[in-house]
């Protein structure tokens, strides 16, 4: 049977990883450029179409605006042209996310990674014209981030449908857990979705997803693009095949109550900043086997 690939357009890639922030050993946790560059080359030679700097997962919380700027062009400089560079400049200020976007922008940044307002939990009005301001104060396309179990504040359908109409809103990172939404407005936008959730990474793309933002791919980027590269082959039973054997690892990672920054890095060796603090050892252990699992476990048809 001949197939086609998933047609949906794919602006920034199709397997994206939400890469970690690599920091020093030292008391101070450092910022770590050189291993930010290492990594992203891994990353981008080992399957990634595109890398998504300072979100959840590279700890944006506890990053300075200049350590934000310095690794986009760390990483633009390393990996650009060969993958996209999205910038997460998300803040619960309007002012301060117009700043961090311009600067992303200054420093090679392909696009921009802009999470909903957190905190003050704003209505939809104005979260619709948060993210018009912020589009509009770059040429850089935009990937909305919806996540409110963090912010507190979804990004309604009826928002969604709106945004779609400006012309540098292109994408959406969705972690709001509603399939039926999510379908909805794809089916309505040109929007790409990503799934942000691992565990609807397969679910969303088969309903018309561009691809996913992975945490995961972080430690197992193969793994993560070989159930997309299935579906895509069309076989939809070895792409789920693939699936069930990524889930140990995706829920010991996504699912344990600690953070994925903080399992990730776990398994790549680097140091997370507080409040995040490492695993105990039980848990590193457990994430190993189940990571030494998955890169053991055979890929072809089963």
């Amino acid at each position: 049977m001949t197939t086609t690939p998933n047609p949906v357009p794919r602006p920034f890639g199709r397997v994206l990883c939400a890469m970690v922030t690599p920091f020093t050993a030292s008391a101070s946790r450092e910022l770590d450029l050189k291993a930010a560059r290492r990594l992203a080359a891994h990353l981008v030679d080992s399957g990634c179409d595109g890398l998504v700097l300072n979100g959840t997962t590279g700890e944006s919380p506890t990053t300075t605006d200049e350590e934000k700027t310095a690794l986009v062009r760390a990483v633009a400089e390393e990996v650009g042209g060969r993958a996209s560079v999205v910038a997460g400049v998300g803040s619960a200020s309007t002012a301060h996310t117009v700043a961090l976007a311009r600067a992303a922008e200054q420093a090679g940044a392909d696009g921009l990674l802009v999470v909903t307002p957190y905190y003050s939990r704003p209505p939809q009005d104005d979260v619709e014209a948060h993210f018009r301001t912020v589009a509009d104060a770059t040429g850089l396309p935009v990937m909305l981030y919806d996540i409110p179990g963090r912010t507190g504040t979804r990004i309604e359908v009826e928002t969604m449908l709106r945004l779609a109409e400006h012309e540098r809103i292109v994408a959406v990172k969705d972690c709001a857990y509603d399939l039926l939404g999510s379908t909805k407005v794809m089916g309505r936008t040109s929007l790409a979705y990503y799934s942000g959730c691992e565990e609807l990474n397969l679910p969303l793309y088969a309903v018309g997803g561009a691809g996913c933002v992975s945490t995961v791919a972080n430690v197992a980027p193969g793994a993560v693009r070989g159930v997309l590269d299935a579906y895509d082959a069309g076989a939809p039973g070895e792409a789920a095949r693939l699936n069930q054997l990524a889930l140990p690892l995706v829920e010991l990672m996504m699912a344990s109550g600690r953070p994925g920054a903080v399992t990730a890095k776990g398994l790549l060796g680097y140091p997370v900043r507080a409040p995040l603090r490492a695993g105990g050892a039980q848990e590193l252990r457990r994430l190993r086997a189940a990571l030494s699992s998955l890169t053991r476990a055979p890929t072809g048809p089963a």
